[in-house]
């Protein structure tokens, strides 16, 4: 996608064409052509790259959008089409799977050669359909006969659309981007996509963990953060979380966990949530999980956006370099927009009034220009027998290592510059497996790595219908492909020869053993003490509640308010009274403030911890979101306007907003347009504060004539004592500045102000009438993501 003001520039272009200059210079084997065609032909990465700048660069700037979300690429006539012609092409913003063969072989073909074909309707057998909205009948009033071979079709396909939903992380929105190294990792790792300059094509899915594929994004839960990375070398699959640590140590006990979590099995509610008694009745009595729990009821567990959240590796891995001396890490993702979230009356409202928030907002953004972007950051640990580092047992998935103790240390940057052509096809149909490594990438003993080492694989078999899913387009390696597999249900591979076995001399001996100078994925050997089958945890595995204290007392006071919020109302959700004096007995060990706020939140008497349970630790400054300034880019705001706005000014707003990054969205009393050029986006019946990030009101918003009740249940909803004022308005600005967000008016603002409650001396609230300052001051404060010291915390 590219910004609608230049034509043949823009993020798109620039990162599309920052990737194959990156690629130039580097070996075939990096690009992911075979060695023989090395100066003859480039690699299938570097013409992925190409096709995107043609892309982009192919579009007039006119049809480019300012405003994302149109659904097609050209807009629709009232009448319906007649005339036939070919298909549409995907939205600027889109990319489609590489038109790689099974095999990898770059086709050569367009990159829509795999979507529809011709402009006129056929079966799927390519024969063309005169009419597709009547059974062949005998006579218009008779019996349906059984020779009708398009209904049998079309009925046949249509009963055998679904497929088997994620058991976990079945909720999920994805993106196409880039991942650039920077070199920083080539003493640690020999993997070829972490060498400085080497950019490789990535496709994230970004999910919850509990919900259905229906249901809504701002559940408090755990997010996914999966990243497959198409490099020269294979497919590398870093699947991880939002959240650094698990619930639980082992992988055995994984189907516990979730069928705790998941809606209680004779209802089959609540959906998509852990305010429940079986998910805290698991936890309460499976203590290891209390670190976890706790991230879950943070602010972690309502990100603001996928955009502003971070990634986790959640394992160690290990590392090996050119020489074969391996490191210990731990992966994150950094986002360079910073860590935001949603407060939670928010979260609720959202999941009421889009429940796609999550899914729209990564969308719209790529489509916008305002790419995502995440640096890519190691921990390092020598590799010791112990595989411990300051004390901490780094194969214990439930711990952290605080980056005050172990750095994290950049090693590249990944940037989403395009969304998914289909969702079907892409985000739905994308497998992930830890077990996808390339060389210079290896795993650890951690018990429950080992477990999604099975699991993982195991799952597509069901899910995609056979053991082929790496030949589905969007799972297509970008390297070539020989692995002596055959057959099975959706095999797209037309393999030639007769010896799909070794040793074999039919086949000329092919295909042959690589070594380390060939690029071979070989284990590292790792020495195996002497040891008895059992199965035990190891005894640094005991300690359930250091770090859950660690990571509390290294929030700020706004967040332990909002983690006491969240655990009373989580609980106060609980019907059996048992489970939730157990779960108060847990927080006694973690802090005795935690325990006493949330036990009085629930009418209980607050337990008292065993003499020495809370052991002193050092907070870890890192593990807060609040404190640092980020970048205002790709935020939204809301421009709140009126009958008697002036046209000039709300323009004047919308291109400093637009200049400063903001993504401007115009409200108005109906959807009528306020000039040619500015449309409106809401309408005072459609908008709710949730959608934006800050609000500037350029108007007095007089009553419209639909604020009533009998029409809009929110008229009235803040008793403001300004009859003038339409109620809906009044509603925003009142939610805005209750959720601690910068709010901007100009002069005739005030009477807004008082009529909800707005104190227009309060932290983040200006006044003013410079259009340029009211949107600089506003940028200002969103660097920050909120004004948290408008409402001062009162837990210590």
């Amino acid at each position: 996608m590219v910004r609608a003001r230049v034509r043949g520039s823009g993020p798109l272009v620039c990162a599309a064409s920052r990737l194959a200059a990156g690629i130039r210079g580097y070996p075939a084997w990096v690009r992911g052509a075979p060695e023989e065609d090395d100066v003859a032909e480039p690699g299938p990465m570097k013409k992925i790259v190409d096709r995107v700048v043609e892309a982009a660069e192919g579009i007039p700037s006119g049809q480019r959008p300012r405003m994302p979300g149109a659904p097609s690429t050209e807009p629709p006539q009232v009448a319906e089409p007649t005339e036939p012609r070919a298909p549409l092409p995907p939205k600027p913003d889109q990319l489609a799977p590489a038109p790689l063969s099974a095999a990898g072989r770059d086709t050569g073909a367009p990159a829509d050669a795999a979507s529809q074909n011709g402009g006129y309707l056929t079966t799927a057998q390519g024969v063309r359909l005169p009419d597709s909205d009547h059974s062949l009948k005998a006579g218009p009033r008779g019996p349906v006969l059984l020779q009708d071979h398009h209904l049998r079709e079309k009925i046949m396909h249509f009963d055998h659309e679904r497929i088997p939903e994620r058991v976990v992380h079945a909720r999920g929105a994805a993106a196409h981007g880039v991942f650039r190294g920077y070199g920083t990792a080539t003493g640690v790792s020999k993997a070829a996509f972490l060498q400085e300059g080497v950019e490789t094509p990535v496709f994230v899915r970004f999910s919850t963990v509990l919900g259905s594929r229906g249901s809504a994004d701002t559940v408090r839960d755990t997010r996914g953060f999966a990243t497959k990375f198409y490099t020269g070398e294979g497919v590398f699959d870093l699947v991880g979380n939002n959240i650094p640590v698990f619930f639980i140590q082992d992988a055995i006990k994984f189907p516990d966990v979730v069928h705790a979590a998941k809606p209680h099995p004779d209802r089959e509610i609540p959906q998509a949530q852990s305010a429940h008694d079986t998910f805290w009745d698991f936890v309460s009595l499976h203590t290891e999980a209390t670190h976890h729990t706790l991230w879950n009821m943070s602010d972690r567990g309502i990100p603001r956006s996928y955009r502003m959240m971070e990634g986790f590796g959640v394992h160690t891995f290990r590392l090996v370099n050119a020489e074969g001396a391996s490191t210990l890490v731990k992966f994150h993702w950094k986002p360079k927009a910073g860590v935001h979230s949603l407060v939670w009356e928010e979260a609720q409202l959202i999941a009421g009034m889009d429940p796609d928030f999550h899914r729209r907002d990564l969308a719209d953004a790529i489509e916008a220009g305002s790419f995502p972007e995440w640096e890519l950051g190691i921990q390092t640990f020598p590799d010791t027998p112990e595989q411990t580092f300051a004390g901490i047992d780094l194969l214990d998935p439930t711990k952290i290592v605080p980056e005050e103790l172990a750095p994290v240390q950049p090693i590249g940057v990944l940037t989403l510059n395009a969304n998914p052509t289909n969702f079907f096809a892409e985000t739905e149909q994308v497998a992930f497996h830890p077990g996808h490594l390339v060389p210079g990438i290896d795993v650890t003993d951690d018990a429950l790595l080992a477990g999604r080492l099975f699991s993982y694989l195991d799952t597509q078999i069901t899910r995609l219908g056979g053991p082929n899913f790496a030949q589905i387009p969007i799972n297509r390696p970008h390297a070539p492909v020989n692995d002596m597999l055959r057959d099975g249900f959706h095999q797209d591979a037309v393999h030639s020869g007769v010896a799909p076995y070794k040793p074999n001399s039919l086949d000329g001996g092919c295909p042959f053993f690589a070594g380390p100078g060939e690029h071979a994925f070989i284990e590292h050997p790792v020495p195996i003490a002497a040891a008895a089958k059992v199965r035990e945890a190891p005894a640094t595995f005991a300690d359930h509640f250091s770090q859950p204290r660690l990571f509390w007392l290294s929030l700020s006071p706004v967040e332990r308010e909002h983690v006491i919020a969240a655990y009373t109302f989580e609980l106060s959700k609980v019907y059996e009274q048992a489970i939730k004096e157990r779960v108060l007995t847990v927080l006694a060990r973690v802090d005795e403030v935690l325990c006493r706020e949330v036990a009085q939140g629930l009418g209980l008497p607050a337990p008292q911890a065993p003499a020495g349970a809370q052991v002193e630790v050092a907070p870890s400054p890192a593990l807060s979101q609040v404190g640092q300034r980020w970048p205002a880019t790709g935020r939204v705001l809301g421009i709140l306007t009126a009958t008697t706005s002036d046209v000039g000014v709300v323009r004047q707003l919308r291109e400093a907003a637009r200049d400063a990054g903001l993504m401007p969205l115009i409200i108005a009393p109906t959807g009528a347009p306020l000039a040619d050029d500015l449309a409106v986006q809401r309408t005072y019946a459609a908008a709710r504060s949730v959608e934006f990030d800050a609000l500037l009101v350029a108007g007095a918003p007089t009553r419209g004539a639909d604020d009533h009740g009998a029409r809009d249940a929110k008229s009235g909803a803040v008793a403001g004592g300004q009859p003038a004022l339409d109620s809906r308005a009044v509603l925003l600005a009142n939610e805005a500045y209750r959720h601690a967000k910068p709010l901007a008016g100009l002069a005739d603002a005030r009477a807004l102000w008082a009529a909800a409650g707005v104190d227009p001396q309060a932290p983040g609230v200006f006044t003013g009438t410079d259009a340029a300052r009211a949107v600089s001051a506003l940028v200002e404060q969103l660097g920050t993501h909120r004004v948290w010291e408008r409402f001062p915390a009162t837990a210590h």
